[in-house]
């Protein structure tokens, strides 16, 4: 008789090609920024009109990632990621041949199951594994996306250089789609527990209605005005949506999404948490940037970095971040996924703290940026993991795309309100952002990752370890899957 493969043989077994999906992933993301200035200038379109460039993704996104996660949780998550995969592959050559902006857009637009293959990955491996190389597994591919993210910002300028033209530019990247595609019939395995019930569509429309109507008119708030008509009618209208939502998935068996564990005292400050980081992570990607290219003899403040210099400090806290995430699942072993949360968003505070402090001078002010990073990271790896342990067996897609579409609100309602103080504290009768503008909005970071701590104080449950149960046992209802790889 053969003896058993070791743990961490299947793991890698089992994760494989996911971690491949989510370099691929990260890196198709994290290109898409810098090529927006020459996106504008093939299409002749304008700056406003590039904007839908990068938002039209996250609004697919929003529409999608509940829907993907709930179906891979009724007819197997290998399945949906094959499905999310060829979407797209479809959408990036859609984009590399666009002949105008509505091809572009709608290319984008099915690229936005991008957003929903990690969670169903992470439905996948806690299917397949054991709790604790699940929880390795989670790190691996939470720290992929990470350093694809760091990878596709930093190389997306060198291979348009290196390739001298940016249709052949946008061609190679839908060349590693559609590749990804090809490798997910090689040797992925297929989750085996399915849930019971059916695809709650209704529900999943009018989610995606409040969520285009909300993440749509918060994108739009700085253009229009916040305290106008369409803000505030767009704003109360999402809020009528999601309030009739809620009250439907309360009344249905088979909801798409389980409303009722989403508000458990043991699960909700996590949920908040993921916001929390969206909000920081995701809404304040341009703040350092900014304050560190400006001149302290111009505006009074900054360090006037060249673009080149402020790529090189900017890239530590992606760095640490990726450092952070994929040491996540190590550390958690040592004292527990419910401390090292606590310790992820007292990082956060504590560096955004410091950064009030040491604006004034360059090293300081990068070492607490990389402090963020750790935070960060290590939240990261460990949200969905708390999120996934703390769900049922059967509903491990659908938690964690909450969790990601919670993240993605957050960082729209946090760049939204970064924006308005930057554009509210202004220099003068410029509009210019003054120093406090600054100080402002990484004091609301802190606060915010301190509430974070908080919450997580306040209603703290126990602390799970890698000898328990993965969750919930699996419903009566809930099915097995064919046998298969």
């Amino acid at each position: 008789m053969n003896a058993p493969a070791p743990a961490g043989a299947k793991v890698r077994a089992v994760v494989g090609l996911l971690v491949a999906f989510e370099l691929v992933s990260g890196f198709l993301q994290g290109a898409a920024v810098p090529l927006v200035p020459q996106i504008q200038d093939w299409q002749g379109i304008s700056t406003g009109q590039a904007q839908w460039f990068t938002t039209v993704q996250y609004l697919a996104a929003a529409i999608s990632v509940p829907a993907f996660g709930r179906l891979g949780d009724l007819y197997g998550h290998r399945r949906l990621i094959r499905v999310a995969l060829g979407s797209i592959a479809l959408g990036t050559v859609l984009v590399a041949c666009a002949p105008n902006l509505a091809v572009l857009l709608v290319g984008r637009a099915l690229m936005g199951p991008l957003a929903a293959l990690l969670p169903l990955e992470i439905g996948l491996v806690r299917d397949r594994l054991s709790v604790d190389g699940g929880r390795r597994a989670v790190g691996m591919l939470v720290g992929s996306l990470t350093l694809g993210t760091v990878l596709g910002h930093a190389l997306a300028g060198p291979l348009l250089s290196l390739l001298g033209d940016l249709r052949a530019t946008l061609v190679a990247l839908a060349v590693l789609a559609v590749c990804c595609v090809a490798l997910s019939f090689v040797a992925v395995p297929e989750s085996r527990t399915r849930a019971g019930g059916r695809m709650d569509w209704s529900g999943a429309a009018l989610l995606a209605l409040a969520l285009v109507l909300l993440l749509g008119t918060v994108s739009r708030g700085t253009a229009w005005g916040w305290l106008s008509a369409p803000t505030l009618g767009g704003l109360l209208l999402a809020a009528v949506l999601l309030t009739g939502w809620a009250r439907l998935q309360l009344a249905r068996p088979h909801a798409l999404v389980d409303v009722r564990a989403l508000a458990r005292r043991h699960s909700a400050p996590y949920y908040a948490s993921g916001f929390v980081l969206g909000g920081v992570m995701l809404g304040g990607q341009t703040v350092a940037v900014s304050f560190m290219a400006a001149s302290p003899a111009d505006e009074g403040y900054g360090f006037d970095l060249a673009p080149w210099q402020i790529s090189l400090y900017g890239v530590v806290p992606n760095v640490m971040a990726f450092a952070g995430s994929a040491l996540c699942a190590a550390l958690a072993v040592k004292i527990g996924y419910r401390r090292l949360l606590l310790v992820a968003f007292a990082l956060l505070a504590a560096g955004y703290a410091g950064q009030i402090v040491g604006h004034s001078a360059l090293v300081p002010f990068a070492a607490c940026g990389a402090l963020v990073g750790v935070g960060a990271g290590f939240a990261l790896g460990g949200l969905p993991t708390v999120i996934v342990e703390r769900s049922a067996t059967d509903r491990t897609a659908s938690a964690t795309a909450v969790y990601n579409n919670l993240k993605t609100l957050g960082g729209s309602v946090g760049g939204a309100a970064f924006s308005v103080a930057l554009g509210s504290l202004v220099i003068g009768t410029t509009d210019t952002p003054a120093l406090t503008a600054y100080l402002a909005i990484w004091t609301g970071a802190a606060v915010a990752c301190a509430l974070a701590v908080l919450a997580q104080l306040a209603f703290r449950g126990k602390e799970s370890t890698p000898a328990e149960p993965a969750a919930a046992p699996v419903p009566a209802a809930a099915r097995p899957a064919p046998p298969g790889p």
